[in-house]
């Protein structure tokens, strides 16, 4: 018999993917109350969560897509396609429930969602280089 053993890729640790998770959510949600404010427009709670929620679900489509959570503070598994995913997805779900999709919107939710979700993912790559910053457990990658 043999004595040969296979080992399962380690998962990354669960504070630092819920941590992910949590920061592309606060992120969109900044996104979108920066937005509502420059606008001023009526209720701030219900607005900002309104104008977040297809970003959010273009997000998690984003995650599923690119299975991030195997490296979530990846810039490049789990930063562009959480990027990508939101702006896409959001847009999409945006017109189909009526609300305004115009091309300087466009424009400003790819930059300023690129800038939030790709940018702390490329300070804390960064940072981990210069060694900073602790590096993940790569035995999934």
């Amino acid at each position: 018999m043999s004595s040969h053993t296979v080992k399962s890729p380690q998962r990354p640790a669960l504070p630092r993917l819920l941590g992910a998770a949590a920061a592309d959510a606060v992120l969109i949600m900044v996104f979108a109350a920066v937005g509502r404010d420059a606008h001023q427009r009526g209720d701030v709670l219900t607005g900002v969560l309104l104008t977040a929620w297809p970003f959010l679900a273009g997000a998690a489509l984003g995650w599923l897509v690119a299975r991030a959570w195997r490296d979530p503070l990846s810039v490049r598994r789990a930063g562009l396609a959480v990027w990508l995913g939101s702006v896409a997805g959001g847009m999409v779900l945006r017109a189909a429930t009526g609300q305004t999709v115009v091309l300087p919107f466009v424009i400003v939710a790819l930059l300023s969602l690129g800038l939030l979700l790709v940018g702390y993912r490329l300070l804390l790559a960064g940072a981990r280089r210069r060694g900073r910053v602790p590096a993940p457990d790569r035995r999934d990658a």
